[in-house]
């Protein structure tokens, strides 16, 4: 079992920047793809962003394009999104997720973390 540690959450305000950490325990041969999302109160969870561990393919969800970077550190297996710019709607948990493809879809991603908190004030 992968686990998987996010941190980097917080409380900032409209048209700051975060940087968020996803630190996995271990890579596997399944575990080709890392990604992002997010859960608003009240809200579904969504995707946010996803990469392969070669950095190669990223894909992004069209509320964070040109905001939000995704990133990996192959040597030390962690996963980072780089958010700028940022609005009172990207409030959220953010999950990180790995997977085995890069893809917008859930149930793609076997592995979840417990979720960090951003908070974004206006």
């Amino acid at each position: 079992q992968v686990q998987l540690v996010e941190s980097g959450g917080g409380l900032v305000q409209a048209g700051g920047s975060l940087r968020l950490s996803c630190a996995a325990s271990r890579r596997t041969f399944m575990m080709r793809a890392m990604a992002w999302f997010r859960q608003a109160p009240g809200k579904e969870r969504e995707f946010v962003a996803a990469i392969n561990w070669s950095g190669s393919v990223t894909r992004y969800a069209d509320s964070v394009k040109g905001r939000f970077t995704i990133s990996v550190d192959n040597a030390n297996n962690t996963m980072y999104l780089q958010m700028n710019s940022l609005k009172p709607e990207d409030t959220a948990v953010y999950y990180c997720a790995a997977g085995h493809t890069v893809a917008p879809l859930q149930a793609t991603f076997g592995s979840w973390g417990q979720g960090t908190q951003v908070t974004v004030s206006s």
